[in-house]
């Protein structure tokens, strides 16, 4: 059995990091840092004419046709540029919210006890249940009776509804549940930045230099990059077989290794740069804000833990 990308995945991988390179690089990621830009409607709009949220509708339905496999390779792309937006609630409601599968429309991601992150754009939400989901179709009320709340992320802004946010109407019933799927969507955002940071302490350890030599030439240094990559490519693993099972059990344990490889591998870089990543002029403190409050999101380490002990449980029992 072959588990190596195809030619097509690989173009569309391909594809995908040459659109974000020239429409969301580093200038332009700056620069919408720098004036609050969440999210550019002229680029959600491109995504949405490339296929970004209708990846996996049919193609009767207008879209691409593809799988998760797909769609988590487009995700991970996402992470390692910071590309922010709620991306992951647009791309699963793309079928059932007018406009999202073009880009037209944003939809934000509703969880019982959780802040709102991008309400203020927001044309619609999707609420998640751990049962069943549904749609608010209009966000215009629930963000006039919500609160903007500090956010970790300067590129992911959170507001604090004023109550338990319920949905106008199910979710039309589609292959997985969203839960899960957004939970491996975010496991590839997470894999994305965790892969970037690794790129990133390995460039800054072969240019800076100490005492004659460049600083990726010590001992300790060397150690904090291999441990970077093995986190990295492990969480690949994982986040890649989640993506052809779509097991919900393998789906949880992805997110769980996701998170940890994206967090730590940002803070070690962060320690590869030494004071020059605390600084504003560095992108590493970036991708660990962004780690931090992803990691809490779609389904959180104390989730994910419940649902593989809950697996345990039933094959220990079974085996008795």
């Amino acid at each position: 059995m072959d588990f190596q990308l195809s030619d097509d995945q690989r173009a569309l991988r391909a594809g995908v990091r040459d659109l974000l390179a020239g429409r969301f690089g580093r200038d332009r990621m700056r620069a919408a840092l720098e004036s609050g830009t969440a999210v550019d409607p002229a680029l959600w709009r491109e995504l949405g004419d490339a296929g970004f949220f209708a990846l996996r509708l049919p193609e009767a339905e207008g879209g691409v046709g593809l799988g998760l496999p797909e769609a988590v390779l487009l995700f991970e792309e996402a992470g390692r540029v910071l590309l922010p937006g709620p991306l992951i609630a647009t791309h699963l409601a793309a079928g059932a919210v007018k406009g999202a599968a073009r880009g037209e429309a944003v939809v934000a991601a509703a969880d019982a006890g959780q802040p709102v992150a991008h309400l203020g754009g927001a044309d619609a939400l999707l609420v998640l249940g751990d049962v069943a989901c549904g749609l608010v179709r209009d966000a215009g009320p629930v963000r006039e009776a919500a609160v903007s709340v500090r956010s970790t992320d300067p590129f992911t802004p959170l507001w604090r509804p004023a109550g338990p946010v319920t949905a106008d109407e199910p979710l039309p019933p589609g292959g997985g549940h969203p839960r899960d799927e957004g939970a491996l969507l975010a496991a590839a955002e997470q894999l994305g930045s965790a892969a970037r940071t690794t790129e990133m302490a390995v460039e800054y350890a072969g240019t800076r230099e100490q005492f004659g030599a460049p600083i990726g030439s010590f001992q300790a240094v060397k150690h904090l990059c291999a441990g970077m990559l093995v986190r990295a490519e492990l969480a690949r693993c994982a986040v890649y077989a989640a993506a052809v099972t779509a097991d919900p059990v393998e789906i949880a344990g992805a997110k769980l290794l996701a998170d940890d490889a994206a967090v730590h591998n940002a803070r070690d870089c962060l320690q590869v740069h030494g004071g020059m990543g605390f600084t504003w002029e560095s992108d590493v403190h970036l991708h660990l804000k962004r780690a931090w409050l992803r990691a809490g999101q779609w389904r959180t380490a104390a989730a994910a833990e419940e649902v593989l002990a809950g697996d345990l449980c039933r094959i220990r029992t079974n085996s008795c």
